[in-house]
């Protein structure tokens, strides 16, 4: 039987309208096998959960250029909290400064991928964190 393909979905959470990094991200993650659902811009935070539910996604990950990361990602995390589907894999990107990431870590983000990572280093973390 072939294994499973890891499914992610990938969205832009706020105003923040700077796509081109989850874009290229996206696209990274499907030339490493993945399937990839891209929200678009200007998502809100209960969309892209319900969308995470719909679609039947390992990982959630957020692009968040606009320095509203910690409390896009505690709202975030507590929707899926009271959901109880808090076993999705839960990354952020974009700009993030070194003294949010024990912040976000501790609310229960699994990957913080600050501008500048590479992108072999976000597939690589994916493979190894999602149960298969």
């Amino acid at each position: 039987m072939a294994e499973r393909k890891i499914r992610a979905l990938l969205a832009k959470p706020g105003l923040d309208g700077h796509d081109r990094g989850a874009k290229v991200v996206a696209h990274a993650m499907r030339e490493a096998g993945m399937e990839v659902v891209y929200t678009g811009l200007h998502q809100t935070v209960p969309s892209i959960v319900n969308q995470a539910i719909q679609e039947d996604v390992d990982v959630i990950g957020l692009s968040i250029m606009s320095g509203a990361h910690i409390p896009i990602c505690r709202k975030l995390m507590g929707i899926l909290k009271d959901k109880d589907i808090g076993d999705k894999l839960v990354l952020v990107g974009g700009v993030i400064p070194n003294k949010d990431i024990p912040v976000l870590k501790e609310m229960g983000v699994s990957g913080i991928f600050p501008g500048g990572t590479h992108f072999d280093k976000i597939v690589e973390f994916i493979g190894e964190n999602v149960a298969k």
